[in-house]
C-alpha cells in the first residue's frame, strides 16, 4: 500500500434517517483512518440534510484500504445517538489520485439509511518530498538574488 497524506472533503449528507422525534437531529460525522481519528463540527439543527464543507488530513502508511465515516447525532448532555455509517474503499483513490465529490450509501444495522458527500485527495509519499524539496529550493534561490542585490546596494553607498 502507498505511504502518503490523504484529504477528505466531508460536503454533507441526505436522506439520514432523523433520530429526534420532536426536532431536527445535530449530525456530525467521525472519520477514522486505521487507528486516527477525526470528528467534524456539529451541524445544529441541519436535520437528516447537513452540510459541512469541511477538510482532513490523514497520514496513510502500509495496511490502510479504507476508512470509515461514522454519523452521529448529538444529543448534549444524553448519550449521542448512532445514525449510520460508511466504509470507503481507497483503492480507486490511490489509482486516481484524486475522487470529486461523490455520494456513499449510509447504512446502519445493514440497512440503507442515506447517503453522505465526499471529496478525496491521496499525495503520495514521494511527491510530498518533492513539493518540500522545491519550496525549500525556491527559498534558497529567492534568499540567494536577495543576498546578490543587498551586495549590489552596499556597493552603490
Amino acid at each position: 500500500m502507498p505511504h502518503g497524506t490523504l484529504e477528505v472533503l466531508l460536503v454533507g449528507a441526505k436522506g439520514l434517517e432523523n433520530t429526534d422525534l420532536l426536532c431536527n437531529m445535530d449530525p456530525y460525522v467521525i472519520l477514522t483512518c486505521r487507528t486516527q481519528e477525526q470528528k467534524s463540527s456539529v451541524a445544529s439543527g441541519q436535520g437528516s440534510e447537513p452540510e459541512w464543507n469541511e477538510s482532513f488530513i490523514f497520514t496513510v502508511s502500509d495496511g490502510v484500504s479504507e476508512f470509515t465515516i461514522k454519523i452521529m447525532d448529538s444529543d448534549g448532555p444524553t448519550k449521542d445517538d448512532f445514525v449510520g455509517e460508511a466504509t470507503i474503499p481507497l483503492e480507486p483513490l490511490f489509482m486516481e489520485g484524486s475522487l470529486p465529490p461523490t455520494s456513499y450509501n449510509v447504512v446502519k444495522d445493514q440497512e440503507y439509511c442515506g447517503e453522505i458527500r465526499l471529496g478525496l485527495t491521496f499525495t503520495p509519499q514521494d511527491k510530498l518530498e518533492n513539493v518540500t524539496k522545491k519550496k525549500a529550493a525556491g527559498r534558497d534561490t529567492v534568499e540567494k538574488k536577495k543576498a546578490m542585490e543587498d551586495g549590489k546596494n552596499l556597493r552603490k553607498s
